[in-house]
């Protein structure tokens, strides 16, 4: 990268830090992000399903919207009219995945959306969160106020252990399940707090004030069950959980059915449901729902030893020339100690245990539709 370029890039509130404990940094989503530590990937990701592993996710965007009415309700509502979601079900100091999707039934971003009893707090893409707050304001400033929290730093403390690493400096995380959230003070700081992450892990997502980051994150890694984590790990880990990167798995041209992520939309907002469609691409989506969708994400084992990475053709046979799909995450499952991927098909090849074919340096390598999670996930319920 040329310095000119490397300049440009942002930090987050982290990037001393990880300087200093010789962290390897690459531009990622306009950030100057660590993709590996010392220990390296391979350790860092083993190290997380067994331990902790504390990860920087800064770089994501974190905002809060506010009913003018004063009625968490109401921001509710509005909300829903960017996403298939049910958002008013969503009870006080729980969270719940989301897509803001626009007038094809593409998905323009996916994130997470969390009521906090007088407002909802969401958290989105660092990718997109330019174009997300964007996007709320042109379509919800007459009923909503939109705020943007640029001064806040976001980590993720995942891993079998992280409960008790988290527990010694605040004691009542202990009593939080999968998805709840809502602020806490952590070792003094106040901090909103959920148990969520997107390793498969049991974990925490933690905002903090950017200005005390660095001293809770040191404090974290104090514990020799914590280790911090890069993008190397944490793209490795995210892909055995099945789970979607957008701009990868999920874009705007691909709809929450074709994703996979039907478990997403909850029937009130189906056809024949209370707030029934109201979103953008809401005629494509629930026909889909009825009909079904011409292609579909699937996983993928590898029946050899090579990874077949991103961007890889998929064929139905050794010797046809029209690809049926194509890998949109691919590379090595550490846990798994064999390569993994994920890919879209045709709905009627995406049953698991399908065969098809991968076009790697001119070979033609045989891969069998497999069921997600490939790691089967230990969320807290």
């Amino acid at each position: 990268m040329l310095a000119s370029d490397k300049s440009s890039l942002k930090r987050t509130p982290l990037h001393g830090l990880h300087v200093a404990r010789g962290g390897k940094m690459v531009p990622f989503a306009g950030y100057e992000m660590p993709v590996q530590f010392p220990a390296g990937v391979l350790k860092e990701h083993l190290h997380t399903r067994s331990a902790a592993g504390l990860f920087d996710v800064s770089h994501m965007g974190q905002l809060t919207l506010r009913a003018k009415s004063g009625r968490v309700e109401d921001a509710a509502l509005a909300l829903e009219r960017l996403v298939p979601q049910d958002i008013v079900a969503v009870a006080p100091q729980r969270q719940r995945y989301a897509q803001f999707t626009n007038g094809n039934g593409g998905i323009l971003d996916d994130l997470m959306v969390a009521n906090f009893g007088d407002h909802l707090f969401l958290v989105v893409n660092a990718a997109c969160k330019a174009e997300d707050e964007a996007h709320l304001r042109a379509h919800l400033s007459d009923t909503c106020i939109i705020d943007s929290l640029p001064d806040r730093a976001l980590i993720a403390l995942q891993g079998p252990k992280a409960e008790s690493a988290l527990a010694k400096l605040c004691a009542d995380v202990t009593t939080m399940r999968f998805m709840d959230t809502g602020p806490r003070k952590v070792a003094g700081f106040d901090c909103f707090v959920s148990r969520s992450g997107y390793t498969g892990e049991d974990g925490f997502e933690i905002s903090v004030p950017a200005e005390q980051a660095e001293a809770l994150v040191t404090q974290l890694l104090d514990n020799p069950d914590v280790l911090p984590i890069g993008l190397g790990a944490r793209d490795s880990l995210r892909l055995e959980a099945g789970l979607c990167l957008y701009g990868h798995d999920l874009d705007t041209t691909t709809t929450p059915v074709e994703g996979a992520l039907e478990w997403s939309v909850q029937k009130s907002r189906r056809s024949g449901g209370a707030r029934a469609g109201g979103f953008p691409g809401a005629e494509k989506i629930l026909s889909q729902f009825e009909k079904g969708a011409s292609r579909r994400r699937v996983g993928l084992r590898a029946q050899g030893r090579a990874p077949v990475r991103e961007g890889a053709q998929l064929f139905a046979d050794t010797a046809s020339s029209e690809p049926i799909g194509k890998v949109t995450s691919g590379g090595f499952g550490p846990t798994l100690n064999a390569p993994i991927a994920m890919g879209y098909l045709p709905t009627a090849l995406a049953a698991n245990g399908t065969q098809v074919f991968a076009e790697v340096r001119g070979q033609r390598l045989p891969l069998q539709v497999a069921a997600m999670p490939f790691v089967p996930n230990t969320y807290k319920r």
